[in-house]
């Protein structure tokens, strides 16, 4: 049995991994670059080893640093997490032969799922439907011309080792062809080293709906329902809710039964994700698989209210799923929103820097999955998700409010955030009613994008607020003085020439 796990990570899905495993009285090691020797993560776990400089190509993508930092603590296992070496299959297989136990599918399982286009052909041998297009790679200009032709605009040419929405073009023009094709291979071999690209047809107003499955190794899988993830900003999941306000008793059982079939046809265990493409007449087609833990995961554990890591950890460990499929139910609704450190008002940049304050919100129904804390500097190196605010609501209605009320008592200073962006969207009535696709923030740019009215007189609040900032600055100083600790005593006379200056 698994006694140790090593997680192969960093940030809030490190610490998440931790808890559970501290839960189930398993040790916790973390691996650490340069740029996170204080992070949350690192101050967690049980035991902590340095991997190496702070670019994850020199840190947490070197397989070999990590199979030796999970020797020297002589862990018994390895979760991956998600992002990194989550989905690289020469990292579950290298775990195989280290004799270290990869919390996570088989090698082959990642590889058949990871690409694209391979991930079509046994999925379309399961029954399972899949978007019109090609099975097979372009082999270059003029095939792309004549199979887009022959399949019809607008169609996506798409990285077959893609995700994340790199390497993907959508071509709505025959004129756009050949550059969008040339684009796609460029980005696609920057990314991961593949050029491959294929097409699929364009689905208009698309949904992205996506299943959670789970799987042991005696050939039990099950699905936990579904999640809508189509709150979508450059292809990147923003906000992300359970029960989806598009799904149908009937289309969800169905779905769920494809979900499982897909996952069976890669002969797959553990967590994984089949994500769906769903158009407004509720027609639905496979889109990939993601063979790891997902960001939104807890959303999911909210509403079924089972804890995916402690399930991952107890597949790995060769036992039975304890769960039934006529045994899950959906119970209330929850919401995630990702909180990202990028300033929303220049172009999403990102916002690295360091945390001045920091009030996370509490409350009956919130979870707060993050790893940042007052003094920490988020750094230049990675993904700038800071923390997931997840919320559960016996109705949807209910669920929005909650959010709504999490997300106005959430201060972060410091850095920017996506906090007041995550806000809008909360209250854009397209949100509110269900009424959604991917296309949601292109089509409420405005609304989004407005910027907030101060109401009243800013000018007189600002004075207002200074000055009782300048007196209970005065009355610290003058405590300090009385009690002798004149070394931290303010400085009154260069505060009093600046202090109302507005």
């Amino acid at each position: 049995m698994i006694r140790k796990v090593l997680v192969a990570n960093r940030g809030e899905i490190a610490v998440r991994v931790m808890r559970t495993c501290r839960e189930m009285g398993i040790i916790s090691v973390a691996v650490y670059s340069d740029a996170d020797r204080t992070s949350l993560h690192v101050r967690y776990a049980d035991e902590a080893h340095y991997i190496g400089p702070s670019p994850s190509n020199e840190s947490y993508l070197v397989i070999d640093k990590i199979i030796a930092a999970a020797k020297k603590s002589k862990a018994d296992a390895i979760h991956p997490g998600y992002g990194f070496l989550s989905e690289n299959a020469a990292f579950s297989e290298r775990c195989k032969k280290e004799g270290i136990i990869f919390i996570g599918p088989s090698a082959d399982s990642i590889s058949t799922m990871g690409d694209k286009i391979s991930a079509r052909k046994t999925i379309s041998k399961a029954g399972v439907p899949v978007v019109p297009g090609t099975k097979e790679p372009l082999s270059g200009e003029e095939e792309a011309k004549k199979v887009i032709k022959k399949i019809g605009l607008p169609v996506m040419i798409k990285a077959s080792a893609g995700g994340g929405g790199k390497g993907m073009r959508l071509v709505k023009n025959e004129k756009d062809i050949v550059s969008s094709y040339r684009a796609a291979r460029s980005e696609a071999k920057a990314a991961f080293g593949n050029d491959a690209v294929y097409v699929e047809k364009y689905i208009a107003s698309p949904h992205h709906i996506e299943f959670q499955i789970l799987a042991d190794m005696h050939g039990n899988t099950i699905h936990l329902f579904e999640r809508e993830c189509s709150v979508q900003r450059r292809h990147q999941k923003v906000i992300e809710e359970t029960p989806s306000p598009l799904m149908t008793p009937k289309v969800r059982q169905e779905m769920g039964k494809h979900a499982v079939a897909a996952a069976k046809a890669c002969g797959y265990y553990g967590a994984g994700t089949i994500e769906f493409i769903v158009d407004d007449k509720l027609n639905y087609y496979f889109l990939e698989m993601n063979t790891r833990l997902q960001v939104e995961h807890p959303i999911t554990e909210r509403v079924v209210g089972i804890d995916l890591v402690r399930e991952q950890i107890n597949i790995a460990n060769g036992l039975k799923l304890t769960y039934k499929q006529k045994d899950l139910s959906q119970n209330g609704h929850a919401i995630e929103c990702r909180i990202y450190a990028e300033d929303p008002d220049n172009n999403f940049m990102p916002s690295p820097g360091v945390i001045q304050h920091i009030t996370e919100p509490l409350g009956f129904g919130v979870r707060h999955d993050g790893y940042v804390y007052e003094g920490f500097k988020i750094p230049i190196y990675y993904d700038p998700l800071i923390s997931k605010l997840i919320v559960w609501g016996k109705t949807r209605d209910e669920a929005i409010a909650r959010m709504k009320r999490a997300l106005h008592s959430y201060k972060i200073t410091g850095v920017k955030t996506s906090i007041k962006f995550l806000e809008k969207i909360m209250n854009c009535p397209d949100f509110i009613e269900g009424n959604y696709n991917t296309h949601f923030i292109e089509k409420n740019k405005s609304f989004l994008e407005e910027k907030d009215i101060c109401k009243g007189d800013c000018k007189a609040i600002a004075i207002i607020a200074a000055f009782i900032d300048y007196h209970n600055r005065i009355e610290k100083a003058q405590q300090n003085i009385s009690t002798g600790n004149t070394s931290s005593s303010w400085k009154l006379s260069s505060r009093k020439k600046s202090m109302f200056k507005i």
